[in-house]
């Protein structure tokens, strides 16, 4: 039977952007089906005292983030721009997400992270949420009415409750079958291979 692992994931996470870019290689290696599931990472950092992300907080940390990033984005072979303001604003592309087929959920994010952070565009710009959705070669209208629905927007809190209930602080964090959670883009290899049982 294959695995399968929780991807969760912050469109305003800049890590959350490079594990979308590696994920989908590095679990079709291992034969593990991955789950998208987009949370609102800002409502966990509340409810750990913090107004902003730590990276803004405290800025050693966001310096190194940031030339942790370039590096990462030249081996990748991805131009990196810095989002102003960071973080951004999250909420209508998780909604929109959430709103569409889980088939076209990993393609809208990539879409959406790239614009983001490889183009500086503004992912609370309907614009960049109708060209990501465009790129699943799902019904537009169809994404975006359902995103605007009582029931999309109680499914995304729920989804961020589900988060905080599982110990999530941070984003991206894999949660395997057996409930263990790996924290980082730079974790996925091993959380990877712990769902498909490798030492």
């Amino acid at each position: 039977m294959q695995s399968t692992v929780d991807f969760w994931y912050e469109f305003a996470s800049t890590y959350s952007f490079l594990a979308a870019e590696r994920i989908e290689a590095l679990a079709a290696e291992r034969d593990v089906a991955v789950r998208w599931r987009p949370f609102l990472l800002g409502a966990i950092f509340k409810a750990q005292g913090h107004e902003t992300t730590p990276f803004n907080t405290y800025p050693v940390k966001g310096r190194y983030m940031w030339r942790d990033m370039e590096r990462w984005c030249e081996r990748l072979g991805l131009p990196l721009v810095r989002p102003d303001p960071f973080p951004q604003n999250s909420l209508v592309a998780a909604r929109v997400a959430l709103a569409l087929p889980e088939d076209a959920r990993a393609a809208f994010s990539k879409a959406v992270f790239r614009a983001e952070f490889c183009e500086g565009r503004p992912i609370s710009d309907p614009a960049v949420i109708a060209d990501a959705v465009r790129q699943t070669g799902f019904e537009l209208e169809t994404a975006v009415t359902a995103a605007q629905t009582d029931l999309v927007k109680h499914a995304l809190r729920k989804e961020t409750e589900e988060a905080q209930r599982l110990g999530l602080f941070g984003a991206p964090t894999i949660v395997t079958g057996d409930g263990e959670l790996f924290w980082g883009n730079d974790r996925l290899e091993e959380a990877l291979d712990w769902a498909r049982g490798r030492p």
